[in-house]
């Protein structure tokens, strides 16, 4: 079964949800296309989904999906914070940033009994989950909606797990993909592969359609991920250009010019691993500092860094998401991005 059948779509294009970089207009131009296009919710709250939600249906009465993050909440770590607060002691100093100015609390909340309310009121055709999956009785709430239920795997034993949990399919999720690692079994980097070798496994141990994202920028990946036995198809950066886009011009900018090439894994902007083009940050600090706090909240601090210096035309503090392969990213229309990704579909 490819995920034309599963989702009711025309075109096995799925959109990746891209916080941050986004909303429901990239997703209902998708959708209007034939794709399946994504809200991501991880960095909204409540009512701000109701609101993308009802402004999504009112674009469009085509299938759509909406995804969020399953971690858990960080516990605590004073000592922890104020090692990071050294870290970045140079760069809050240039910028005359008071620590004591830099607020608290969390910017991305795991998927609750509020965003269960809101899916039980919208209904969205399809749901997806990053890091896992929520605690029992949540999904059950979803899966009683008649939602198609998706999460992300980044190995095998992952793949088995949201298996064994019922999930309608899977998303492999190469090495090379951009934004946050779906991992959560596991924390070990060294453990994480490429889609040319994650994808056929996944295939071959699991029941459930697979979906393939990592590095599919064009009609040529489109295929390779068919042959090798993908149901269908996620792609993220290749959208990022696209007019509906909400990338920042300093994003669009750095995707365009020839260090795009040069990703990386990195923990800087929110505490956990997420690739993206290197930056002064990156570059100064490493990209994997011990010091960086748990997910999400190494974010307060680089958002502050990030007021100061985007104003001016610096990239030094954004997170530049991209995976590793950006030559599919094309300044047009998602409809027609959408399409020429498809033609690569046989059957």
């Amino acid at each position: 079964m490819d995920i034309r059948d599963l989702f009711g779509i025309r075109l096995p294009i799925i959109q990746a949800p891209m916080a941050g970089t986004q909303n429901h207009q990239l997703a209902a131009a998708v959708s209007m296309a034939g794709g399946l296009g994504s809200i991501p919710a991880g960095m909204l709250t409540a009512e701000s989904l109701d609101a993308e939600l009802s402004a999504m249906t009112a674009l469009t009465d085509q299938p759509y999906n909406v995804n969020f993050f399953c971690h858990q909440p960080p516990a605590p770590d004073p000592e922890r914070e104020q090692a990071w607060l050294a870290l970045l002691a140079p760069f809050l100093e240039e910028h005359r940033i008071d620590p004591a100015s830099i607020p608290g609390g969390v910017t991305r909340k795991p998927f609750d009994t509020e965003m269960a309310e809101v899916i039980e009121r919208h209904r969205p055709p399809v749901v997806s989950f990053h890091f896992g999956l929520p605690a029992p009785q949540l999904l059950q709430r979803v899966r009683a909606t008649g939602a198609r239920i998706l999460s992300s795997a980044t190995t095998v034993e992952e793949g088995r797990w949201l298996q064994a949990r019922g999930v309608d399919a899977v998303i492999a999720q190469g090495l090379e993909a951009g934004g946050h690692r779906g991992m959560f079994l596991d924390a070990d980097l060294d453990g994480q592969v490429g889609i040319l070798a994650l994808l056929p496994q996944l295939v071959a141990a699991l029941e459930i359609p697979v979906i393939a994202a990592g590095a599919i920028a064009d009609a040529r990946g489109v295929s390779a991920a068919q042959t090798l036995g993908a149901a269908g198809v996620q792609v993220g950066t290749a959208y990022l250009l696209c007019d509906e886009s909400r990338a920042s011009a300093l994003h669009r900018q750095a995707l365009q010019r020839p260090d795009a090439q040069h990703t990386v894994l990195t923990t800087l902007f929110s505490g956990r691993p997420a690739r993206g083009i290197a930056n002064r940050l990156v570059r100064e600090l490493g990209p994997r500092p011990a010091a960086v706090p748990s997910f999400p909240l190494a974010g307060n601090t680089i958002a502050s860094l990030r007021a100061q210096a985007e104003p001016h035309g610096v990239d030094d503090f954004s997170p530049l998401w991209a995976g590793q392969n950006v030559s599919g990213c094309q300044a047009v229309p998602a409809e027609r991005l959408t399409r020429t990704l498809a033609a690569g579909w046989h059957g």
